[in-house]
């Protein structure tokens, strides 16, 4: 997490036999799965596109806020523009990045929101972008190219538009990236 937000911190290298205990920060915003929100306020960047299109959010907005958090992590900046960003040119950029279309109930939506776009920028797949802003032309070798391959497609199974797609919380965490 950015500096700014969320101060560092180590914890032991035991934590299970550790008296500390672990913060979770949520500003505001978590729920129980029966106790859905109206409305949430995730910052725009790392906004499911639920929340944008005000369908019915649940627990798997926090799916997509993973994902984006996880690419972030792992190259320093998020999958999509977080400057001077709207609504609708962050759903073009979500419609080019990720590998899924837009659900049939959101596209009367989209359409009368992509009329107010100018000409867009050609884009990269999700793949495509973490490797080139990971390995952006050096040498790296905390991470190999088949580590980024796996962590993409993590990344890919979280950021689905469609949020039934989207991979449970259970198979992101046994997925074989956080195994490894």
């Amino acid at each position: 997490m950015p500096r700014y937000l969320v101060r560092p911190t180590s914890y032991p290298i035991d934590i299970k036999s550790s008296s500390n205990s672990i913060k979770i920060i949520d500003f505001g915003q978590s729920f129980l799965h029966d106790e859905c929100p109206g409305a949430l306020r995730t910052p725009l960047p790392v906004r499911a596109p639920e929340i944008i299109f005000k369908d019915k959010v649940d627990y798997r907005v926090d799916l997509w806020s993973m994902g984006c958090l996880l690419f972030e992590l792992i190259v320093g900046q998020p999958p999509f523009d977080s400057f001077m960003t709207t609504p609708a040119s962050l759903v073009r950029e979500m419609l080019e990045t990720v590998s899924d279309d837009l659900p049939d109930r959101w596209k009367m939506d989209w359409h009368v929101m992509e009329k107010t776009l100018d000409e867009s920028d050609p884009t990269s797949s999700l793949q495509e972008w973490l490797e080139e802003m990971y390995f952006d032309g050096e040498r790296r070798e905390d991470m190999s190219r088949e580590d980024i391959l796996r962590v993409g497609a993590l990344i890919g199974s979280m950021l689905r538009m469609e949020p039934s797609a989207r991979a449970s919380a259970k198979d992101v965490v046994q997925d074989a990236w956080f195994q490894g």
